[in-house]
C-alpha cells in the first residue's frame, strides 16, 4: 500500500492542478507535550536553510520539510514513539505538517506529510461524520494534538478523528466500501490494505512484523489497517504484502468488490442511514484549522481565525478572559521582536467565510519570505514564483511590489493587516493537471496531462485516454469530471466544450487551497452500477393495492419522476420498493418523497446497494446485521457504530430506518448468508417474521440467526448461548468471531389461531399488530417462545401500558425490571381479574381433554426460559414427561397460582406445576382475559386458541460453549492478526 503510494506520489509530482499538488491546508499541529516561544523571523530563514538540506536527503517521497527543534516538555517520536532526549535541538519537525522526528529517524519516515496526502489518493471517499464528542485518549489526525480537551468527531466507518475546527481539513481516504467492476472476476480481484496513522487501542497491540509493542499513548503514531485490523510500526507496514484478506472475519466479510452503488451525488449517510443531527452549517462554514502558533511555532507562526460575519478583530474581543492576558502578552511580545502577524486568505470564497491563516513575520522581510510562509500556511509546497500577494485592504487589491511590503500594507483600526494569496492567472496561459482513470481498469495511478486555455474537455478526454492507453477506445463514451477534495468529497461532470485551464484560474480565484486539490476524474458515461436504481419506500398505509400503492407515489412525484417499476410489495408494512433506469431521476425522486407526507407522516425512502453474488468468494457467508438502537438499554448506538467498522457498513443496517426488509432485499441474491440480530426477543421475532415474508422471493430461503441481547428478557438469546443481556463491555470483535464459530440448530416455531366467538366486530378489545387476520375474523400469531394467559400476560399488559404511554422512561434494563416488580406487588394487594381462572380456561392437549389445577395463570412454553432466564418447567425429573428442548415437536404447558408464585419462580425457589405437554393443543377462553404472545400482550374476548405447529421453519446459530485460548491467534479491532487475547467468555 505504502508503496503504491510512494508510487502514486512520484507519479503527481510535476502534477496536480497546477503541477505538484499539496494536500489539504492542514493546521500546523500542536502536541500536548510541545511548547516553546514564537520563532523569530531570522530564526525562520535560518530553519528554512536547515529544512532544505533535510530534504535534499533520501526518502523525499514523504513530502515533509524538516528543521531542527528545542522542544521544552517531554515530546516523543511519531516515527518510532521513542522520547526526544536532550536539551536544545533535540530532533526535528515538519514546517508544514509538525511530524516530529528524532535525527536517527529521518532517513527512515514513511508517514505522508499533509501537503501530499491527498495526491496519493486514486479514489477520494468522504467521511460519516458523528455528532461531536469529547474523545479520550486520541489524537486529531489533521492536526496531530490531543483530542481531551475539546469537541471532535470521528468518521462512523473508519478510525478517523478530528477537532470540530479541524473536520474541514480532513483527508477524504474513507474506506472505499463498493469497489464492483463489470466484466472483472473474483480471481482477478486484489484487495490491498487501508493504513490509517494512529489512535491503535492501548493495550496488547503488537506489530505484526516485529512482534514488538506499536501503539502509544504519546503521540499520533503507528498504522493499522482499517479492513482486518493488521497493526505495524511506521516503518514495518511497508514491509507488509499489500494484499488484505480481511483477517479473522473473513468468513462474514461482505466483500467491496461485490457492492455496487449509483453514480450519484447521494452522501453515504444517506445510503446506509446513518443519522447525525449536525449543527446549523454556519458552525462549519466559519470554521477554521486550530492555531499552533502559540504552542508549536515551527517557524511560519501560521494559525487561523474565525471571527464570523463582523469580521471584528480588536485583539481583545471574541476570547475568553482567560486567554486575553496571553494574548495581549505575545502581541506585546511580538512587537518587541518588530514581528508583525498578518491575515493571509487564500481566496474570494476564504473573504466571504472569513476563513484566513495567520503567519507571524519580520516588519523588514523580504517579499519573497512572507510569500513562503504565506503558501506554508495553506500547506502549498509549489514553486513561489507562480503566486504573488496582493493588499487585501487596498482600494484596488494593489499587487505587493515592494521588497520589504509589511510596514506599507493598508491598515484598518482594530484589525491586522491582511493579504491575498493569488494565482498569477494572467502570466500562466498554460500548464498541468491531473486526470485520474476513477474505476477504469488501467494500470496507472493518474496521469499528467498539458493544458492551454484554448484545450476544451473533448481534448482532455482524448489526451488521457491516450496516456492510459486507451486510444483505441471511442471518447464519446467517456466522460470528464471535476472533483474537488474541499470540505468532503464533490463531484461536478463537464461538457465537452469546457475550457479545464479555465476552469483551474478561476477556481484559483475562490481558494487556491481548492485549486490544489482539484482533480479530473476520467470515467465511462454508462454507471457501473447497471440501470436499475432501487429505492425503498416506507411508512404507507399498510393492505392496500398495487394500483393504490402507484398512485400514492405518482402523486407525489408527477409524471416526470415516475419509476420504471415497483415490487417487491410488502403489503402488511405498507413498503415497497420502487426501481428507476435512470440515476438522475431516481435521485430527485429520493428528495422528493423524502420531503412528502402520507396522512402526516413523512415517509422513509432509503436508496439501496446491490451485491453481485458471483463475487463472493466461495465459503463465504456474509453477515446481515440488524440492530435495534432502541432495545433493552439503548446500546444499539454503540454497536452499530462499532460493526460499521469492523464490517463493510452495507451489511449493517439500523432497524429504526424501514426495519429488517430493506438489509433482507439487498441480500436477496446472496446464495448462503447469516444474519446477526442486535436487539430483544421482541426484535427477533420481527426479524424471523420479515424472513417469513421474503423467504420465497429470496436465493437464500432460510439464513441461520445469532443473536446479542439487548433487550429486557432475552429468554432465547439465553437458551442459544448468547447470554443475558449485553452490558457494553464484551468486545464487539469477539461477538462476531462467536457468530463465525456458533452452530447452526432448528427452532420450532408455532402457529397460534384465535377463533372468536360469533359476537360484533368489537369482540377482540386490543389486537396485536403483528398478527394477521383471516376471511373469517380470526386471528393468526407465530410464536418463537412462549404463549401466555392469565397473570403473566396481565402484569406484561401493564409494563406494556406504562412504557407506550413513557417510552423515555424505558431506557434501562433495570428500570424495566424494577417496573415489574412494582408492578407485581401491585397485584398481590389489589383485585386481580385472572382469579379462578382455571374456571374460565378449557384445555385439550392432542385430543385429549387436561383438567386443570386452581391457577391465575397458564403458560405454554416452546423454550426454557421465561421471564428473564427463569425455568418454569424446573429441572429433570423422573415423571411421565420427557425432557423438553426446542427442536422436539412438543410444547410444554405450566401453571402458575399467583404473583407470588411467579417472583419464586424467577428467582429460582419453585418451579410452575407441570401440566402438560404435547404438540397440538386447544384452548376455550369462556371470558375477557389478558394473553400475550412472546412479550406482546393484549386482553382477549371469549374465542377459541389453537396452537399447532407452523410450517415456517427457523434456522438459528448457537454460541459454542468453548473458551479461547489466552494464545488462540485473533484480532483487534485495530491490533495486529496473528496474536493477542481474547477477552471473550
Amino acid at each position: 500500500m505504502a508503496a503504491a503510494a510512494a508510487s502514486a506520489q512520484a507519479q503527481a509530482v510535476g502534477g496536480g492542478a497546477l503541477g505538484p499538488g499539496g494536500g489539504p491546508p492542514q493546521p500546523n499541529p500542536a502536541s500536548d507535550q510541545i511548547a516553546s516561544p514564537p520563532a523569530t523571523a531570522a530564526a525562520i530563514a535560518q530553519t528554512n536553510t536547515t529544512a532544505i538540506s533535510v530534504t535534499n536527503q533520501p526518502h523525499q517521497h514523504h513530502g515533509h520539510t524538516f528543521c531542527k527543534k528545542t522542544f521544552h516538555k517531554p515530546t516523543y517520536c511519531h516515527h518510532c514513539t521513542d522520547m526526544l532526549w536532550g536539551l536544545i535541538q533535540q530532533g526535528f519537525t515538519c514546517e508544514v505538517c509538525n511530524f516530529v522526528v528524532h535525527d536517527r529517524c529521518l532517513k527512515t519516515v514513511v508517514s505522508p506529510c499533509s501537503s501530499i496526502a491527498a495526491t496519493l489518493i486514486k479514489n477520494p471517499v468522504a467521511h460519516c461524520w458523528s455528532e461531536p464528542f469529547h474523545h479520550k485518549r486520541k489524537f486529531c489526525n489533521v492536526c496531530r494534538k490531543r483530542l481531551d480537551d475539546s469537541e471532535s468527531v470521528h468518521c462512523e466507518i473508519c478510525e478517523y478523528f478530528v477537532h470540530v475546527e479541524c473536520q474541514d481539513f480532513a483527508v477524504a481516504d474513507c474506506k472505499e466500501n463498493a469497489t464492483w467492476v463489470p466484466g472483472k472476476k473474483l480471481g482477478q480481484v486484489k484487495h490491498q490494505h487501508h493504513w490509517r496513522e494512529g489512535n491503535l487501542p492501548a493495550g496488547n497491540t503488537k506489530c505484526a512484523l516485529c512482534k514488538k509493542t506499536c501503539w502509544s499513548q504519546e503521540c499520533l503514531s503507528g498504522y493499522r489497517c482499517e479492513w482486518c485490523g493488521l497493526a505495524c510500526h511506521a516503518a514495518c507496514h511497508v514491509q507488509v504484502s499489500s494484499e488484505c484478506k480481511f483477517g479473522m472475519l473473513e468468513p462474514i466479510y461482505l466483500p467491496p468488490h461485490s457492492v455496487s452503488i449509483p453514480r450519484t451525488e447521494v452522501p453515504m449517510e444517506a445510503i446506509i442511514g446513518v443519522q447525525v443531527r449536525r449543527k446549523d452549517t454556519l458552525s462549519r462554514e466559519y470554521s477554521c484549522p486550530r492555531s499552533t502558533s502559540e504552542e508549536f511555532p515551527s517557524g511560519d507562526g501560521s494559525g487561523c481565525s474565525s471571527k464570523g460575519p463582523r469580521d471584528s478583530e480588536d485583539y481583545a474581543q471574541g476570547h475568553p478572559p482567560s486567554s486575553k492576558d496571553n494574548r495581549q502578552d505575545k502581541n506585546k511580545n511580538q512587537e518587541e521582536r518588530d514581528e508583525e502577524v498578518i491575515k493571509v486568505y487564500d481566496g474570494n470564497s476564504s473573504m466571504r467565510r472569513r476563513i484566513f491563516r495567520l503567519v507571524s513575520v519580520q516588519r523588514t522581510a523580504p517579499l519573497r519570505q512572507v510569500l513562503t510562509q504565506a503558501l506554508r500556511a495553506f500547506h502549498i509546497t509549489r514553486d513561489p514564483n507562480v503566486f504573488h500577494l496582493t493588499d487585501a485592504y487596498s482600494p484596488d487589491e494593489g499587487i505587493l511590489q515592494d521588497p520589504h511590503p509589511i510596514m506599507s500594507l493598508h491598515r484598518r483600526e482594530g484589525k491586522r493587516p491582511a493579504v491575498f494569496l493569488r494565482f498569477k492567472d494572467r502570466d500562466n496561459d498554460s500548464g498541468e493537471v491531473r486526470v485520474y482513470p476513477g474505476k477504469l481498469q488501467v494500470s496507472q495511478a493518474l496521469c499528467t496531462v498539458p493544458v492551454d486555455s484554448n484545450m476544451t474537455v473533448g481534448d482532455l478526454i482524448r489526451e488521457a485516454l491516450k496516456r492510459f492507453g486507451l486510444d483505441d477506445k471511442n471518447c464519446e463514451d467517456y466522460r470528464c469530471s471535476e472533483v474537488l477534495l474541499d470540505r468532503g468529497v464533490s463531484e461536478r461532470v463537464l461538457s465537452w466544450n469546457e475550457r479545464p485551464w479555465e476552469i483551474v484560474k478561476q477556481l484559483g480565484k475562490d481558494s487556491i487551497r481548492q485549486m490544489e486539490l482539484m482533480r479530473f476524474y476520467l470515467q465511462l458515461k454508462q454507471d457501473p452500477h447497471g440501470p436499475n436504481v432501487a429505492l425503498f419506500v416506507g411508512n404507507l398505509p399498510p393492505n392496500l393495492s398495487e394500483r393504490n400503492y402507484e398512485n400514492i407515489l405518482t402523486d407525489f412525484l408527477g409524471r416526470e419522476n415516475k419509476f420504471s417499476k415497483i415490487g417487491p410489495i410488502y403489503y402488511e408494512y405498507g413498503s415497497m420498493v420502487i426501481t428507476y433506469e435512470d440515476a438522475e431521476k431516481a435521485v430527485r425522486a429520493l428528495y422528493t418523497l423524502r420531503e412528502s407526507k402520507y396522512e402526516d407522516k413523512p415517509l422513509l425512502v432509503m436508496l439501496l446497494p446491490n451485491i453481485e453474488p458471483s463475487m463472493i468468494p466461495e465459503g463465504v457467508q456474509p453477515l446481515l446485521v440488524f440492530v435495534n438502537v432502541k432495545s433493552g438499554g439503548c446500546q444499539g448506538l454503540e454497536l452499530i457504530s462499532s460493526f460499521r467498522k469492523l464490517l463493510n457498513p452495507y451489511q449493517v443496517f439500523d432497524l429504526d430506518n424501514g426495519g429488517p426488509l430493506p438489509g433482507l432485499y439487498v441480500f436477496r441474491n446472496v446464495k448462503n448468508y447469516k444474519i446477526l440480530v442486535c436487539g430483544g426477543d421482541g426484535t427477533i421475532g420481527w426479524v424471523l417474521q420479515c424472513l417469513d415474508n421474503v423467504g420465497q422471493d429470496s436465493q437464500c430461503s432460510s439464513p441461520a440467526c445469532a443473536i446479542v441481547p439487548l433487550g429486557t428478557g432475552n429468554d432465547l438469546a439465553r437458551v442459544l448461548r448468547w447470554g443475558s443481556g449485553y452490558t457494553g463491555g464484551e468486545d464487539p470483535l469477539n461477538l462476531l468471531r462467536d457468530v463465525i464459530d456458533a452452530e447452526e440448530i432448528r427452532l420450532d416455531r408455532w402457529t397460534v389461531v384465535f377463533h372468536p366467538e360469533d359476537k360484533p366486530d368489537d369482540s377482540v378489545k386490543q389486537v396485536n399488530s403483528t398478527g394477521s387476520t383471516s376471511e373469517d375474523n380470526s386471528q393468526i400469531f407465530v410464536m418463537n417462545n412462549y404463549f401466555g394467559i392469565g397473570i403473566d400476560a396481565d402484569l406484561c399488559l401493564d409494563f406494556h401500558n406504562a412504557r407506550e404511554e413513557n417510552p423515555g422512561k424505558f431506557i434501562s434494563r433495570l428500570h424495566n425490571k424494577s417496573v415489574y416488580v412494582k408492578m407485581g406487588l401491585r397485584k398481590i394487594v389489589g383485585p386481580s381479574m385472572c382469579k379462578d381462572l382455571h374456571k374460565e380456561v378449557r384445555l385439550e392437549v392432542d385430543g385429549k381433554h387436561v383438567e386443570l389445577p386452581q391457577v391465575e395463570g397458564i403458560i405454554i412454553l416452546n423454550i426454557l426460559s421465561w421471564g428473564s432466564g427463569a425455568n418454569p418447567w424446573g429441572p429433570e425429573k423422573d415423571d411421565q414427561f420427557s425432557k423438553p428442548n426446542h427442536w422436539d415437536g412438543m410444547l410444554e404447558v405450566v401453571g402458575v397460582t399467583g404473583v407470588v408464585h411467579l417472583g419464586q419462580i424467577q428467582s429460582g425457589l419453585r418451579t410452575a406445576m407441570r401440566i402438560a405437554q404435547g404438540g397440538h393443543i386447544k384452548i376455550h377462553l369462556n371470558s375477557d382475559i389478558p394473553v400475550q404472545v412472546d412479550g406482546e400482550p393484549w386482553v382477549q374476548s371469549a374465542c377459541d386458541v389453537v396452537v399447532l405447529k407452523s410450517a415456517l421453519k427457523a434456522t438459528m446459530l448457537k454460541k459454542n460453549k468453548f473458551k479461547r485460548r489466552p494464545t488462540e491467534p485473533c484480532i483487534l479491532p485495530s491490533a495486529n492478526g496473528e496474536g493477542g487475547k481474547s477477552t471473550d467468555d
